[in-house]
């Protein structure tokens, strides 16, 4: 009987958001380097942000334009533009596409990615569409505004406790390192896989790729179980 509960399983649907200044298709290239033991039994989609980029990209030396913004700050972070704008966007795209599972996030990606569950529970973001039920958080944060309360419909977004299961990849030469182990203290049972890289999504080592697959073994279970029929107990 296993082998027949196994085929049953749900591969995780996972709209993936992009890093600053690139694309879906610059991300899709870096996730696509992870072993087809994982990438077989996911449904990836890979979304370009609404914004054209407003300057210079830090990949333009590797990979062609056009390249693409989620929303803009100012240099301190105290003023953001287009915020309320992206979240509608990609609410839009998750109507009309959908539903998702999971969002997986790089950079300025999975600055919304961690923060969109918050936001729904809030009820200040994305409340069109179904809870996010997982995250993968590649080199994330929490907004640096947030301590000047913007943006504003993320100021609560980590108030409470996220209990959305997360896998966090963090590089120990990832400018962002000491910000995404302070994120990761905002969930509950967070699994984090350290490398030994910088700001960029990360090859996977055996041991790696052994803590991805049991992550992603438990989402199709729970996502299994959630779409089990309710047996009547007359």
């Amino acid at each position: 009987m296993a082998p027949e509960n196994h085929r049953k399983q749900k591969n995780p649907r996972i709209l993936c958001l992009h890093g600053f200044r690139t694309s879906g298709l610059i991300l899709q290239a870096g996730i696509g380097k992870w072993p087809d033991t994982i990438l077989r039994d996911l449904d990836l989609d890979f979304l370009d942000a609404p914004f054209p980029a407003t300057g210079k990209s830090d990949v333009e030396r590797f990979f062609d334009p056009p390249y693409y913004e989620w929303y803009q700050a100012n240099k301190g972070f105290k003023e953001y533009r287009n915020f309320e704008e992206c979240l509608a966007y990609i609410e839009d795209y998750m109507i009309k596409n959908g539903p998702f599972d999971g969002l997986l996030g790089f950079s300025q990606g999975a600055f919304l990615t961690a923060a969109i569950p918050g936001m729904q529970e809030q009820g200040t973001a994305l409340t069109k569409v179904p809870k996010v039920k997982f995250l993968v958080i590649i080199s994330g944060a929490k907004f640096p505004g947030l301590m000047f309360g913007e943006p504003k419909a993320a100021v609560s977004a980590f108030s409470s406790p996220v209990c959305c299961p997360s896998l966090h990849f963090i590089g120990e030469r990832d400018f962002l390192k000491t910000e995404g182990e302070v994120l990761v203290e905002s969930f509950v049972e967070p699994v984090v896989i350290h490398h030994s890289g910088g700001h960029i999504i990360p090859k996977l080592d055996t041991k790696a790729e052994e803590r991805v697959l049991s992550f992603f073994q438990r989402i199709r279970q729970m996502l299994s179980d959630e779409s089990a029929p309710v047996r009547s107990l007359m």
